[in-house]
């Protein structure tokens, strides 16, 4: 067995583009140098991050100094959220987050609870959209912060971005708006003044990049109180050494992503779809879980396959070199029933015979014909031995 030699969990994190492992190896050998003044090594190095900051700004069509460098998504987060609210509890304390969220938001939400916040955390439909009725209910006089996840980590469900950015603007006050886009970008577009956010999250891992580097977009003008201290080496936010081979990679990943951006996102849709049609035709009793269309991002499909464990398939698909995962990468250590599909009104049962197929630009069509060929015969295998699923096929 060669392991991941398909791979379909791209969602946890994705294979470094060739063209990027080739970008960072000049600073792992030789330009390796911090960012300085006066001498022509550090210069080198603050011409790097500029360029860098400037790539990735040009996306967001944000500008080159609401970019920060951090060492991934979680920290970003976390610089973002105890940020926005330590710098402004003297104006209220209590933040807006919903149950469907990512790990990151909902810990951080948790850890501001214990030191005296109080957090509405706001229900989903069995889609897996917020509840916009419940956000506008949930804002108070000293409502600080609104917190969301971009595209669900487990169903693909990309959030109505106009309507919330409508509801918060509604506030007789100003209410801070942290996106957690991890899962977003490089899949939809995300344009930080059409969002009308004041941070977001993104990871270089997610697009072919490498992995411990991400970036934290900051609204010029809004304020982070400080997490980490210490000396700036690369970033005010993140104090201390960045890898900038890491950067220089970070870089060549968003240029390669968004050098054609519509074809990109085009072609994961197609292959998500693909999929999609192949495992329901092939397989019976499927269900898709999030929404159809163009309201799931492209490169995700989410199934509940009924009467047997998601763990299961995952383990003998891993035999045959498939990679996939069951339910959420986060959250279905222990086998504990995924929370995002249960929160979504999804059985026991059904959380547990979920599966999560991720695609990338680097995923083809007889890879995903090898898997649903493997996947039916696994399904029809492990179903042989269920007592539901032969109970049922008796009655009928």
């Amino acid at each position: 067995m060669q392991a991941g030699r398909i791979y379909l969990d791209n969602c946890v994190t994705t294979c470094p583009a060739p063209e990027v492992l080739a970008e960072m190896q000049p600073y792992w050998e030789k330009k390796f140098w911090f960012p300085g003044t006066f001498i022509s090594t550090g210069e080198s190095t603050n011409s790097l991050i500029n360029k860098a900051q400037n790539t990735i700004a040009e996306t967001l069509e944000a500008s080159a100094q609401e970019i920060h460098f951090t060492s991934g998504g979680t920290l970003a987060n976390n610089i973002a959220i105890k940020g926005l609210a330590n710098a402004y509890k003297q104006q209220g304390k209590h933040i807006i987050v919903s149950v469907v969220d990512y790990p990151d938001l909902l810990t951080n939400a948790a850890y501001l609870e214990k030191n005296g916040f109080e957090v509405t955390y706001l229900s989903a439909d069995s889609e897996g959209f917020i509840s916009l009725e419940e956000l506008k209910s949930a804002i108070r006089k000293d409502t600080i912060l609104f917190m969301t996840t971009a595209v669900n980590h487990t169903v693909g469900t990309i959030q109505p971005f106009a309507e919330i950015k409508a509801i918060l603007e509604s506030a007789d006050h100003k209410i801070y708006y942290h996106l957690d886009a991890g899962q977003g970008y490089g899949k939809i577009p995300l344009k930080v003044n059409e969002l009308g956010i004041d941070t977001m999250s993104i990871s270089a891992h997610k697009i072919h990049g490498p992995q411990g580097i991400g970036a934290l977009y900051q609204r010029t003008g809004t304020k982070l109180a400080q997490l980490i201290h210490g000396v700036k080496r690369v970033d005010n936010l993140q104090t201390g050494g960045l890898s900038i081979a890491l950067i220089a990679g970070f870089a060549k990943a968003v240029e390669l992503t968004f050098r054609d951006f519509q074809a990109n996102t085009a072609y994961l849709r197609e292959l998500s779809n693909y999929l999609l049609d192949r495992i329901e035709k092939e397989i019976p009793y499927v269900e898709l879980n999030g929404p159809r269309g163009e309201k799931r991002a492209p490169h995700n499909i989410n199934v509940s396959i009924d009467f047997i464990e998601g763990e299961a398939i995952t383990m003998m698909l891993d035999q045959k070199g498939i990679t996939v995962a069951t339910g959420s990468a986060c959250a279905s250590e222990g086998l504990k029933a995924n929370y995002v599909l249960m929160a979504m009104g999804k059985t026991h049962i059904q959380s547990h015979g979920s599966m999560k197929f991720t695609v990338s630009r680097y995923t083809t069509k007889a890879e995903l014909d090898e898997t649903v060929q493997a996947l039916a015969e696994i399904t029809q295998e492990l179903r042989n031995r269920s007592p539901l699923y032969l109970a049922m096929t008796k009655e009928k």
